[in-house]
């Protein structure tokens, strides 16, 4: 079995009455893609809020690896190890991609605060940086503005940014809203890729995607866990069905 690159146990969020994740325990390793379905309402943006520091949790526990990141705000587990992608990009749309990875980079060393100085001198932060561009396949579009990319571009070069941190596990929320089916088979691959040497969630509605992708699949719905396994596994459980795909036992 591969390392435990987060572990996230009993977690609890309410807003008034309404209890958006009750009891919710999910287990994501290195080396696998570990994605996160269910209907609208089902509180898979609040789990991926809560993992990630946006939220924090009524009750519960998450570890990054040996290390309790429960009540860190999103920056400190940013320096942990944990890198988020976003469902809305969050480039600087006037800075070129270069730049944009570089203060991704930056983010990570040891003194992040200095936004432009030491840093050109900075051997690890321009290797970082590079490594992650030409992991994300921008490489030919590093000198131009992150607003003359594509969607599916800027997409590349948000993952390219969180690459840039050197992060254990990546939390990805519907990286393929919006795309045509061209750009989203580019970011299926680079998704696919990302397992390597690491851990990656990704809560996403394109069920083509997903289990194309998926190592491991959680399925919530009504804030609760109701089946998690194998692909294969999930796809066929009975609760699965009624719950999600609509079947009420009228058929295969």
């Amino acid at each position: 079995m591969s390392d435990v690159a987060l572990r996230a146990q009993g977690l609890q969020k309410h807003f008034g009455g309404l209890k958006a994740v009750s009891d919710v325990s999910i287990d994501v390793h290195v080396g696998e893609i570990h994605a996160v379905i269910g209907p609208n309402g089902a509180g898979k943006s609040t789990l991926i809020n809560l993992l990630s520091g946006e939220l924090f949790v009524n009750g519960g526990a998450i570890m990054l690896g040996d290390t309790d990141i429960t009540r860190l705000a999103p920056d400190r587990r940013a320096r942990n190890g944990l890198g988020r992608a976003y469902q809305k990009t969050t480039i600087f749309p006037k800075f070129t991609v270069h730049e944009n990875v570089r203060l991704a980079a930056q983010a990570r060393s040891p003194a992040p605060l200095r936004m432009f100085g030491h840093v050109r001198n900075n051997a690890a932060v321009h290797e970082r940086t590079a490594q992650a561009i030409d992991r994300a396949g921008l490489s030919v579009r590093t000198w131009i503005t992150a607003e003359q990319l594509s969607h599916g571009e800027q997409r590349q070069l948000e993952i390219a940014m969180v690459l840039a941190t050197d992060p254990r596990i990546i939390l990805l929320d519907e990286p393929l809203a919006g795309m045509g089916q061209s750009e989203a088979r580019g970011i299926i691959d680079l998704i696919a890729s990302l397992k390597v040497g690491r851990a990656v969630l990704i809560v996403e509605h394109d069920m083509d995607a997903v289990f194309e992708l998926a190592d491991k699949l959680t399925v919530m719905h009504d804030g609760q866990v109701i089946a998690s396994g194998l692909p294969q596994d999930v796809r066929m459980h009975p609760a699965v069905r009624t719950a999600y795909l609509g079947d009420h036992g009228g058929g295969s």
